[in-house]
C-alpha cells in the first residue's frame, strides 16, 4: 500500500541559500530534474522581459505601481531591490500549490531568508550550503570564468557576511561533494515531508482505519 497516495500533505517551501559560488543553483537543479513533486519558485519582478524569457515560467512581470500595491496590501511573502528593479515572492501562486502538495525550492539570500520566515515559518525547510573552505570557494569563483578578478572578491568578502547567518537555519550541509550534497537534501526532504503538522488528512486516515 503507498501511503503517498491515501495521505493529503502539505507541501514545503524548501530554502537553499549560499554564498555565491557554493553550489546551491547545481543542487537546485539537480533535484528538480529528480523529483517530480519539486518545482522552483517564480519570482515577480519590475524588470523588463529577457529574449525568451516566459511570462509564469521565468517570472511574473509587473509594473512597479502593481508591485508596490502587492507589497503594501501583504500579497508578497518577501521582496528586495536589486540594482534598479524590484523582485519578490507573491503568496497566491504559492498557497496554491503548497495546498495542493506541490514542493517549492527557494534560491534567496538570508534576507530573503528572515522575510519568508516572519511570514510563513510553518512551511519553511531551511537549508544552508557551506564551501569546505574559501580557498576552495575562491577557487570555483575562478573556474566560472563568468566574473572579473574584482567582482570575485567581492563575492569573496560578502561571503563572510553571509555564512554569518548559518544560526538562523534548520539544516548546514558542506558542500564538498555535489552528490553526496544534493543526497543529503533529498534526505532531508524525505523526512521533512513525513512530519505530522504536515499530513493534513491524518486525522481522517485514521478514523477511517480505526473503524476496522
Amino acid at each position: 500500500m503507498n501511503t503517498d497516495k491515501i495521505l493529503k500533505r502539505r507541501g514545503l517551501m524548501v530554502i537553499l541559500s549560499s554564498p555565491s559560488g557554493a553550489g546551491k543553483s547545481t543542487i537546485s537543479r539537480a533535484l528538480i530534474n529528480r523529483d517530480s513533486n519539486l518545482t522552483m519558485s517564480v519570482s515577480a519582478t519590475t524588470r523588463q522581459p529577457r529574449p525568451g524569457e516566459i511570462e509564469g515560467q521565468d517570472y511574473y512581470f509587473v509594473q512597479k505601481k502593481v508591485f508596490d500595491a502587492m507589497v503594501a496590501s501583504g500579497q508578497m511573502l518577501e521582496h528586495a531591490k536589486v540594482f534598479d528593479n524590484f523582485y519578490g515572492t507573491p503568496g497566491k501562486p504559492v498557497e496554491i500549490s503548497l495546498s495542493q502538495g506541490q514542493d517549492i525550492i527557494f534560491d534567496v539570500d538570508w534576507q530573503g531568508t528572515q522575510q519568508l520566515s516572519e511570514n510563513v515559518a510553518k512551511d519553511l525547510v531551511r537549508i544552508f550550503i557551506l564551501p569546505p573552505s574559501m580557498e576552495e570557494l575562491e577557487r570555483r569563483l575562478y573556474s566560472r570564468a563568468q566574473d572579473s578578478i574584482e567582482v570575485v572578491r567581492t563575492r569573496m568578502a560578502k561571503a563572510v557576511s553571509e555564512m554569518s547567518h548559518y544560526p538562523e537555519y534548520d539544516y548546514i550541509i558542506v558542500n564538498s561533494n555535489m552528490e553526496e550534497s544534493i543526497a543529503k537534501v533529498e534526505s532531508i526532504l524525505a523526512a521533512e515531508r513525513q512530519k505530522t503538522e504536515r499530513q493534513v488528512s491524518l486525522h481522517d486516515f485514521i478514523t477511517e482505519i480505526s473503524r476496522g
